[in-house]
């Protein structure tokens, strides 16, 4: 089975087609930067050029940046507030002429994760966050999803702890590893104590550098590993949530 993966987020707009079966893409993916601003009608404009770059007709699979409920985008932290209630599935699918399946970005991610990659045969509970533009996140109890948790926004001194220790802040604050680092473990701690998990695997881009700043973490006794998929796992996820059951 084959579908096309499309994550977006909140700073670039990612597709490939994937073997579903497999868990691995099928092309090298394209990546174009997301518009900005990035209200609904620009980035399903950039959808659009995307699968049509593959001159794709199968399942197509979206990712969105937010809580999304039978296809209506509910939050929108870090895209255009215009998402907020939409009928984004509808509005998608409309600009590519094919139905599409939506789905949060770091649920994919996670998805991908626990099917193929570090998550694979972990049984209890499984932690996935992802460190980009904010900070995603997906829990799983004995390989099953609970959808749309959003643990980014949990609040730490005062402020979203994605404003705190997410790549972009990172790079905006010009922090380094160990800085960084420092406010990574006091995320993570304050998840472990939510919600001792047995796995915690780090997604996102910054998963490629985890060698910078994973052995810093001493102060977290959760096992963390990196995502074994790197930012490739929101488009494998995103495909395998179009394909359906296998």
């Amino acid at each position: 089975m084959q579908a096309l993966g499309v994550d977006i987020g909140g700073s670039g707009i990612k597709a490939a087609p994937v073997d579903v079966a497999a868990g691995k893409l099928l092309a090298e993916r394209l990546k174009v930067e997301t518009p900005q601003p990035s209200t609904p009608e620009a980035v399903a404009g950039m959808v659009a050029e995307l699968t049509r770059s593959f001159s794709w007709s199968g399942p197509v699979g979206i990712t969105f940046p937010g809580v999304v409920v039978d296809g209506t985008t509910r939050t929108a932290a870090n895209v255009d507030h215009a998402w907020i209630g939409l009928d984004a599935q509808t509005l998608l699918a409309g600009a590519i002429g094919h139905e599409v399946v939506m789905i949060n970005d770091a649920d994919a991610a996670g998805i991908a994760e626990v099917a193929f990659g570090a998550g694979k045969g972990v049984a209890g509970t499984v932690l996935m966050l992802t460190f980009g533009t904010g900070i995603g996140s997906a829990l799983f109890t004995n390989g099953t999803l609970v959808a749309n948790s959003e643990f980014g926004h949990i609040q730490m001194h005062g402020t979203d702890a994605e404003k705190r220790a997410s790549e972009h802040a990172r790079e905006a604050h010009g922090l380094s590893w160990e800085k960084w680092a420092g406010r990574v473990q006091e995320y993570l701690q304050h998840m472990e104590a939510l919600l001792s998990p047995r796995l915690i695997i780090i997604g996102g881009g910054v998963s490629r550098k985890s060698d910078k700043f994973l052995p810093l973490l001493t102060g977290v006794r959760t096992p963390i590993v990196h995502a074994a998929l790197h930012n490739d796992a929101g488009i494998v996820g995103a495909a395998m949530n179009a394909a359906g059951p296998r």
